[in-house]
């Protein structure tokens, strides 16, 4: 959410935001908004008005009595003056609430780097890491190597969860908890202070972070409770400090938090879509800056390069795709994806984003820095370090031997405690005792029905 000064004081500057980013249907929110605030400054004024003459009314009374005159006329003015702010008051605080509402469906101001574009079709690629190979031999749809290294059950997850949950299982569960656990450690080593944070978060904070749109398209809502699941560990992590004033002295604030997200998308994807390319859960290890708003872009720059320098490390290529205006979420100030390459596909695809909200998310959420006597908004970012299960396709698809084994890179042999996944075959089917009523219901299907002779 911007400053509503800058609404009040160069309303052209946040027009010409709105067009950069194409949402020209928002252009009337901000004249909306002068009209509403001009309006909400004259109320102010008359009820400050009128509450200093009720302290300059209550004085001449207290002189008066003092005096031993009579004061009736004066307690009788001032007896009205009451109800007269208390009629102004409700008016504001009404003119408040529909200001604000309007307020945070206008866009952030992107910054001057942003390349202006439409959509995601325009994003510029900026930086590659690593060279994109594309083997000889078959790369398998992940799906299928996974149950091939019997690493995966999605059946049963669609059985008991339904379509985007899936169990993995053994070594391919072993190798995604280890590319966890090194992200861990790596942003450990970066000096970020490491969290596991709640599950669950409460509306107030949702909406510090998200629009009304996408709380309704993304969030699970727990049913009859104030919370929602998390879509993801920034939230919980910047809203521990919502409403909170920091001391310069102690900033940056730098995190890491690993934790499971819930997300409502998914959807068809063709070939990806059994598998875990698209799911309503998964796990990931992110990164959240609290800084000087000075220094923000300071820290951009180095989260970016803490997120190459991982999959640098897990030797899978990678490229930053940087947002162009039209494809910026409306907090955003700047943002870029991180992609990785698919030697199957042989294209990239997003395994994360970067963001710096700059005060946006910081002003909704009333996250203030006191520093050289006066307070003022932080900066938030954002960054993934590593999420899963996409990380793991990338890592499964670009270290695909011919055989159909994944090879650990050097990076995890720790963390694994093996350097191959080799195919397993199954032989054995797991078997489950039937109940005495199971066997009675499957004895009655079984027994041939009689068939009544007709009658000639």
């Amino acid at each position: 959410m911007i400053d509503i000064k800058l609404i009040r004081e160069k309303p052209e500057l946040v027009k010409d935001n709105i067009k950069k980013k194409f949402q020209e249907d928002k252009l009337v929110l901000v004249d909306k908004v002068v009209g509403l605030d001009k309006e909400w400054r004259a109320l102010k004024f008359e009820e400050d008005n009128l509450r200093a003459s009720r302290n300059k009314i209550s004085k001449e009374i207290s002189g008066l009595k003092k005096a031993g005159k009579d004061a009736k006329k004066k307690i009788k003015e001032a007896g009205e003056i009451p109800g007269k702010i208390v009629v102004i008051e409700d008016r504001r605080k009404r003119l408040e609430e529909d200001i604000q509402e309007l307020m945070l469906q206008i866009p952030n101001i992107i910054h001057s780097s942003v390349p202006i574009g439409k959509d995601a079709s325009q994003n510029a690629e900026i930086k590659k890491i690593g060279a994109p190979k594309v083997p000889k031999y078959e790369i398998l749809n992940h799906a299928e190597l996974a149950e091939k290294l019997h690493g995966a059950d999605f059946d049963s997850a669609r059985e008991i969860s339904g379509k985007g949950f899936y169990f993995l299982r053994g070594d391919l569960a072993v190798l995604a908890s280890a590319m966890l656990a090194f992200a861990r450690d790596y942003m450990i080593k970066q000096s970020f202070e490491y969290l596991e944070p709640p599950l669950m978060i409460r509306e107030e904070v949702l909406r510090g972070v998200y629009s009304n749109a996408e709380i309704s398209a993304m969030s699970y809502k727990i049913e009859g409770e104030d919370l929602y699941l998390i879509a993801t560990s920034e939230h919980p992590l910047i809203g521990m400090f919502m409403g909170k004033t920091l001391l310069a002295k102690n900033l940056p604030l730098k995190l890491t938090g690993f934790s499971s997200c819930f997300r409502k998308e998914v959807g068809s994807h063709g070939l990806e879509e059994k598998g875990f390319y698209r799911v309503h859960q998964f796990n990931k290890q992110e990164m959240v800056v609290i800084c000087e708003p000075a220094d923000s872009y300071k820290f951009y720059e180095q989260m970016l390069k803490y997120t190459l320098d991982v999959f640098k490390a897990l030797e899978i290529p990678a490229r930053v795709y940087e947002s162009c205006s039209g494809d910026l979420s409306d907090l955003k100030a700047k943002g870029c994806d991180v992609e990785a390459w698919s030697p199957r596909q042989q294209k990239y695809y997003e395994l994360g984003s970067l963001t710096n909200m700059e005060e946006a998310q910081a002003r909704r959420l009333n996250i203030r820095i006191e520093g050289k006597g006066e307070l003022y908004f932080a900066h938030t970012l954002n960054n993934t370090v590593l999420a899963n299960p996409r990380a793991l396709i990338a890592l499964m698809e670009n270290h695909q031997q011919k055989d159909g084994s994944i090879k650990i890179p050097k990076a995890l042999w720790k963390y694994t405690g093996f350097k191959v996944i080799k195919p397993k075959i199954i032989e054995k089917k797991i078997e489950v005792k039937k109940s005495e009523k199971e066997i009675k219901d499957e004895k009655k299907r079984k027994k041939p029905r009689k068939v009544k002779k007709k009658r000639l």
